[in-house]
């Protein structure tokens, strides 16, 4: 039985939204349960009764209220959800007008902004009636060029006030990347930035800004959001203008258009590793409610907190964060690297601008820890109560550097969704313990199981995590996907009518969850399913190790597990070393994850969202080509993995 690393105190418990929603089922529905595994049970079994919940604890502001709350609800895909509602999503959002803290805003030059929640409303006002002006109608795309600042998030809450639909990309994208994107959606509106700061460098960015001005031919206006000093000269970029000569101060008031539970919001990428990225396209209410669910409830953000995540506006994360306000919560944003000027920046920010809610990434965490920060013997962290983990799978070391190094009364709760979904299927719980190495439950109204190769659901065994009945924020469908074939190779060619996710996982005894990673990447040398993860988790505990990446491959009818690694400066892989990682692993995960090879290269590629690129690394070792090089952050990388010796030896 698996001991819990922490647990919450009673007065936490009972102060928690999670247990106010409960007393609230019990006398405004007279439903009463009396453990989260009961309410689990009841959220997914009857989805009817518990989504209108979910509107009315949240107090989800809409025009008219819904006829039915869900049609073919054993359809997926297929489910309506909520139909004959209106309501907007930025009116949700921008719901208070008064002089508290909205936006603090902190840039790597040291740069802070805060903007009030009455100075956010009259900013989106002063844009949305602007775009009015501009002739942009309900449907239209505009898309976002921007840093993680104040207007990103401005520029997006006017976009969906006027109905319109926002999708947007960091700075950091090239312009190949931006057109893969933006190309297929034909925005009329491109909001974009000078530049960015980033490692204490400033990138200057207009060029991109240029080309694609020639590129994106529906473009009727480019906005340029200065972020560089001095200011910049934007003569020769066709139809351009800055962002301050652009808006409309004669205007105070938001025109909130009322919309479908089921129109469209936003447009999200898939990572395009494998070919162009797939444009998703998720709705207004569906994308409200969900994450009202995920942040009031398993996040317990309150309308006092100050909740960070580091991200950029090209990860979903952003769009998640973002939605906070809703709660009347303060989001503090980030933009730069977040070990610049030093590694413990983002801690310095954590007491800076009191953060309560810290959000960030397990590579993030790796990375500390690698570094020998211990920010509970440097930093008070008195406003911090919980830690957000995202990205990829939180090895059960990283649960112990949390807790040891950082804050010992702390919630660490991993979280596991994606783009797709625009959510989570498995997050935190402010009512449950915290087991080493777990994400502690599955997600409100999220049917969430894992099936074995023959589609058995099984639980305390490994396999394919699916969601077997539909919820509200599923993708409303793929751009330019009529017949909706893409959008069901995606996630139900595998198990009819099941959402299979991608992701290798397990339902533990304690009925949290273990991601073991992409499903697309599990390794079967001699017909045995290994997580890329079990690995990773072995190896990148080793002082030497900074990161690694392990693929198979295919090696005299068979496939072996070869394991790259990125070492320390000033230490090389010899045979002491190699020794040390195999009996790590042999003896931690089992002699079937010890890998044939263990082979040292200069750095690992990552997707510009950080994510390691398993697929690309196996198509570059067996000389196929890789779809889409402009998905992959440092494409260069890629190349210390081609035709390498040790891989055509025995």
């Amino acid at each position: 039985m698996a001991t819990a690393i922490w647990t919450p105190s009673l007065k936490r418990v009972e102060q928690s939204n999670l247990t106010r929603y409960m007393a609230f089922l019990r006398s405004q529905y007279q439903y009463s349960f009396d453990s989260y595994n009961e309410l689990y049970n009841w959220s997914i079994q009857e989805p009817e009764k518990f989504w209108p919940t979910i509107w009315d604890f949240c107090g989800v502001l809409a025009s008219r209220s819904w006829d039915t709350v869900i049609t073919d609800k054993h359809k997926m895909p297929g489910a309506s959800w909520f139909k004959g509602s209106k309501l907007n999503f930025a009116q949700n959002l921008l719901r208070k007008q008064d002089a508290k803290a909205a936006i603090i805003f902190k840039g790597e030059t040291g740069k802070q902004v805060t903007i009030s929640y009455q100075e956010l409303y009259t900013s989106v006002a002063h844009l949305a009636n602007a775009l009015l002006d501009a002739n942009i109608k309900k449907g239209d795309r505009i898309a976002g060029y921007l840093p993680n600042i104040p207007e990103t998030i401005i520029a997006m809450l006017a976009t969906t006030a006027i109905g319109a639909v926002w999708s947007s990309c960091s700075p950091d994208f090239g312009t190949h990347g931006v057109l893969d994107r933006f190309g297929q959606i034909q925005p009329k509106i491109l909001i974009a930035t000078d530049g960015y700061f980033y490692n204490g460098k400033a990138v200057n960015i207009l060029s991109r800004v240029k080309l694609l001005s020639t590129k994106l031919l529906d473009l009727q206006q480019i906005i340029v959001v200065p972020f560089l000093e001095p200011q910049p000269n934007i003569k020769d970029i066709n139809k351009a203008i800055f962002f301050s000569d652009f808006i409309d101060r004669s205007h105070e008031k938001i025109p909130f258009e009322q919309l479908e539970f089921n129109d469209p919001l936003y447009i999200m990428y898939s990572s395009g590793t494998t070919g162009k990225p797939k444009c998703i396209v998720h709705g207004v209410g569906g994308t409200l409610l969900q994450l009202l669910k995920e942040l009031v409830l398993h996040t317990d953000l309150k309308s006092e907190d100050r909740i960070f995540y580091f991200t950029t506006c090209g990860w979903m994360m952003w769009n998640w964060l973002v939605s906070s306000l809703a709660t009347g919560a303060t989001v503090v944003l980030y933009d730069g690297s977040p070990t610049y000027p030093r590694f413990s920046s983002l801690f310095d920010l954590i007491e800076d601008a009191q953060i309560s809610i810290f959000g960030t990434s397990a590579k993030f965490l790796a990375a500390t820890q690698k570094a020998g920060i211990v920010p509970i013997q440097s930093h008070k962290l008195s406003s911090l109560n919980t830690i957000l983990s995202t990205g990829s799978p939180l090895l059960a070391e990283q649960y112990d550097y949390v807790y040891q190094a950082i804050k010992n009364d702390v919630l660490l709760a991993s979280i596991s969704g994606g783009t797709d979904i625009i959510s989570c299927f498995a997050l935190g719980n402010p009512t449950l313990p915290v087991y080493r190495g777990q994400i502690q439950c599955r997600g409100l109204g999220m049917s969430v199981e894992v099936f074995d190769e023959q589609g058995q659901s099984i639980q305390g065994e490994k396999g394919e995590l699916v969601c077997t009945r539909p919820f509200p924020s599923m993708p409303i469908y793929f751009w330019k996907d009529p017949d909706d074939e893409k959008y069901h190779n995606a996630y139900f060619k595998k198990f009819p009518e099941v959402w299979a996710h991608g992701d290798y996982a397990e339902i533990t005894e304690q009925s949290g969850m273990i991601i073991y990673g992409r499903s697309d990447t599990v390794l079967n040398p001699g017909g045995v399913r290994i997580g890329t993860a079990e690995i990773y988790r072995q190896v990148e505990k080793l002082p030497e190790v900074l990161e690694s990446i392990v693929v198979g491959q295919e090696w005299q009818g068979d496939l072996r597990v070869i394991l790259f690694i990125k070492l320390h400066e000033n230490v090389s892989l010899n045979d002491t070393l190699i020794h040390t990682i195999k009996t790590t692993i042999r003896e931690n995960a089992s002699p079937r994850h010890v890998p044939n090879k263990i082979i040292q290269v200069l750095d690992i590629p990552r997707t510009i969202n950080g994510k390691i690129v398993e697929l690309a690394v196996q198509n570059v070792i067996h000389n196929r080509p890789v779809k889409n090089l402009d998905a992959v952050a440092n494409p260069e990388a890629l190349e210390y993995f081609r035709n390498l010796p040790e891989l055509k030896e025995s």
